[in-house]
């Protein structure tokens, strides 16, 4: 790299985390690859057609969509979505406490702009999701990390671990979270710990992150409410995302909390790309409010159901034997599997000379040395008979390196 550049970058350039699937894309690209490394969803059920009816908006109000937009967001969208999140969220939410974002993951970077500086702590789950400990980390932030189980984030252990921090004059801004389905463990977070989590938040006047970009697409069970729901005291904001019930490409998400953090994070908003893009907020809200959506959860539902039932299939076939565990998720994309004594980092290096992929676990934890007998396995974009073909592949992996089957 040339000098010039090197000398002039900025600290946190300098030391910031580009993210481990970013870096393996070109390898798991290869035409013959089997890949359950990407959270993609499954292109085949895309809703092309029922999206493309709402093009006529272009003609009928063009010359207002394609001017610059509220920072805010399109009022129509917002208007739909305070109806449809109202059972979820326990009440209907105003304007004032709704921010259209582009992507949830803008989301989760605007909210480090308003809560973090240099040195200042997030308590998250260990596993969690790989892109939100970049963010935070190139935001200054470092990180307390909490186990989970098949009920989720294990909150009983948060205060033990508040206290501690705090002892040791640490700062600690607020707890993040992904409460259904999560990414990449797979597990829900019981209803009982999801009230606790509340507790615990005002007792120590921590606010919540709860991330929630999977919880609509749910295969077994009924659906929980949200942690913002039970939070009298103002004191979570709720971020969800279209990519997983519409399509990724529309990057349309959108964040929910009191309106003082809402307008705090619409200021770093409007310094960041001044508005979403207003043609894509006015499509996602006409394939909605023509009950386009509704109509296609079941749908999607139906499709990755199939799929992970065919993962779990192939598991119990070709990798209980060897002692792998894992916990059946409830729905979203993921599965978070455990290799007992063996390094996922090598032994991904030869399932790839295998032509199947998966991400290592490591860049999901934030404790340094954990992860390294996990890996993540997403079951939403390949074909049941190819998930078969890749998890038999996998086998043959762990056979190779050297892993006595279970007796």
């Amino acid at each position: 790299m040339s000098g010039i550049w090197q000398e002039n970058f900025s600290s946190i350039a300098k030391n910031n985390r580009p993210s481990p699937i970013r870096e393996m894309l070109a390898l798991i690209k290869k035409p013959e690859m089997i890949s359950f490394a990407g959270g993609m969803p499954a292109p085949e059920i895309f809703p092309v057609d029922k999206f493309y009816e709402g093009a006529h908006i272009l003609k009928d109000d063009g010359q207002n969509l394609l001017q610059y937009g509220t920072t805010e967001g399109y009022p129509p969208l917002k208007e739909f979505l305070a109806s449809w999140t109202a059972p979820r969220m326990g009440r209907k939410v105003s304007g004032q406490e709704m921010l259209i974002t582009t992507g949830s993951q803008q989301a989760l970077d605007l909210f480090a702009w308003s809560l973090l500086d240099e040195g200042d702590y997030v308590i998250t789950e260990d596993p969690t999701y790989l892109a939100a400990l970049t963010v935070f980390f190139n935001h200054g932030g470092k990180f307390l990390s909490v186990p989970m189980d098949r009920d989720g984030m294990q909150v009983e252990l948060l205060p033990d671990i508040i206290r501690k921090a705090r002892s040791e004059g640490k700062k600690v801004k607020f707890i993040y979270t992904i409460v259904n389905f999560q990414n990449p463990a797979g597990s829900t977070m019981s209803l009982e710990r999801r009230k606790r989590l509340v507790e615990i938040s005002k007792e120590f006047g921590i606010p919540i992150f709860e991330d929630d970009p999977y919880g609509y697409v749910r295969f077994d069970g009924e659906h929980l409410p949200s942690i913002f729901s039970f939070h009298d005291e103002g004191g979570v904001v709720y971020a969800g995302s279209f990519s997983k019930i519409l399509s990724p490409g529309t990057r349309v998400g959108w964040i929910t909390g009191p309106k003082e953090i809402i307008r705090n994070l619409t200021v770093f908003k409007q310094a960041t790309d001044l508005c979403s893009s207003t043609i894509t907020q006015a499509l996602v809200a006409e394939y909605c409010m023509k009950g386009h959506l509704e109509a296609h959860l079941p749908v999607i539902i139906d499709n990755y159901r199939i799929k992970r039932d065919a993962m779990e299939k192939s598991f119990e076939k070709h990798l209980a034997p060897l002692g792998v565990t894992w916990v059946k998720p409830d729905g979203g994309f993921f599965y978070w599997l455990n290799f007992p004594g063996v390094d996922t980092n090598k032994l991904f290096e030869r399932s790839v000379e295998k032509n199947v992929a998966f991400v290592p676990g490591g860049p999901f934890c934030p404790s340094q040395g954990t992860g390294i007998h996990n890996a993540r396995l997403c079951y939403t974009f390949p074909s049941p008979e190819t998930i078969e073909e890749g998890v038999r592949r996998l086998a043959e992996a762990v056979n190779e390196l050297g892993i006595p089957a279970v007796h």
